[in-house]
This record gives C-alpha cells, structure tokens and sequence, in this order.
C-alpha cells in the first residue's frame, strides 16, 4: 500500500510547539476547541519507546536471511505500520503465505533477541500519562505491535497500571495506515472519535487518525520531519516536551 505525503509548511511558535500553517490545521485546532477532549490514545513504537530503528534493523536482517537485499532507508521509511503492509511494499509478499510467515517469524526471533533488550521509553514517558490522568482523560494504547510483543514493550515503558485500554494488530484485521486500531481503541473506551486525541509519531497514525475524526498530536521522536507530520493538530520533540507544555496544549482542555 504506498501512501503519498504532501506537506504543508510549519513554523514554530514562541512556545516551542511547531503547528501546521494553512486552513487544514486552524481547521483542527478550532475543533479541538469545540469538543474537549476525553481520551489519548497513544502509539507506543517511536512514540514512547525508542524503538523505530530497532524494528527496521530486524526487518532488513529478517528479509536479507531470505534473500532479499532490501536497504534500511527504505525499510525505515516503513515503520509504523504493520507487517501486513510492509511486507508487499518491499518484497511483494503477502504476510499470510508461507513465504510471508516464514519473514514475520524471523523478524521477531531476531527482534526480541537481538533488539528488545536494548529498547527504552523516551523520557517522561510515566510521567506524562500521569498527568493525562489527572486531567481527567481516559488513555489507551493503539499500536499496531503484535499482542505478545506489546506486552513487552508496556512492561518496558512501565505505563501499564496507567492505561484504561490496550490494542494491538490483534484486535484489528488491517494495520496503520488503515484505521482499523485506532477505531479498536475508541471502542475500548467507549468513546466518539471527537472525543479522542491519538498521540502519534508517524504519517501512518495520522492517516489512521483522520478517516475517523480524530485528530493527532504527533511527536519527532520517531525520525519524522514536520512536513510529514502536517496532518497533526501540534508537533513536539517528543513525550517530556508534551508534558512540559501539557498546560498550553488541547490536551488540557479534558
């Protein structure tokens, strides 16, 4: 599934937060203004935990085992959405033939050995869902990770006696960029999509995102660049900038 970025151009503000430029992002935020927020949903891979470059290296050495000499720039570029997607974007196979198991399998044999290990959550990151709990909002994940690796990577983050809801590939028949896991989130916590903010960090949670309604807050932690985060309501560096202008952001507003 190849999906095109546009980007419109961003500028910074004297609060440190970068918001889109163009009708499309005053559009958002005066949305945001109408209807407070309830929920975050968060992804968690590039988002909360730095995990992007992690996921890229096993894929290339996962495909390279099979023959397929595929370079990371391009696998990178990928990551954020899910294996279903990735697969036939840079070998034409689908996951679900043997060929495309075979690949996922070794992609997560050499993941949880060789990278896992090693992964940890960009800093602040118990601590901003704390505060979006004391603002009264309702957080869940939406990841498009597999179940058993998501339970991993929460005990990893340390976040998992913060969240009200989790989802995963598992609960969703297509992954990022399709909307499926963002609309399994807002079921988990039984709310409309305006009712909703996902905190994202790549153009695959935005274009999940948008279909439904609900807005995003991306952050560049993951390796994304502003024009390809310009579908977002506001961009930050990352969790610990969020919640140091948590005060002055829509998510404040719950």
């Amino acid at each position: 599934m190849k999906v095109a970025w546009g980007g419109r151009r961003n500028t910074r503000d004297r609060g440190g937060i970068t918001r889109g430029v163009g009708q499309a992002g005053k559009k958002g935020q005066e949305r945001m203004g109408q209807t407070p927020p309830r929920g975050a949903l968060l992804d968690l891979d590039g988002t909360l935990i730095d995990s992007n470059d992690a996921h890229a290296h096993a894929w290339v050495t996962a495909l390279a085992s099979s023959g397929f000499d595929i370079p990371f720039a391009r696998v990178r570029r990928l990551i954020g959405m899910g294996g279903d997607k990735l697969l036939p974007e840079v070998a034409d196979v689908t996951k679900d033939s043997p060929q495309g198991e075979r690949l996922s399998k070794d992609w997560e044999r050499i993941f949880v050995r060789d990278y896992q290990p090693h992964l940890r959550p960009f800093p602040q990151v118990r601590a901003l869902l704390t505060r979006l709990r004391e603002a009264g909002l309702r957080v869940a994940i939406a990841s498009s990770s597999q179940g058993a690796q998501l339970d991993a990577l929460l005990r990893i983050a340390d976040i998992a006696d913060l969240l009200d809801g989790v989802t995963s590939s598992d609960d969703a028949a297509q992954s990022k960029p399709d909307p499926d896991i963002v609309g399994a989130a807002l079921r988990k916590l039984g709310l409309a999509p305006t009712e909703a903010v996902l905190i994202g960090d790549t153009p695959y949670d935005i274009a999940a995102a948008q279909p439904l309604g609900v807005r995003t807050i991306a952050v560049r932690c993951g390796g994304w660049g502003d024009a390809d985060l310009a579908g977002a309501i506001a961009i930050y560096d990352d969790p610990a900038d969020l919640l140091a202008r948590f005060g002055t952001s829509s998510l404040a507003r719950g």
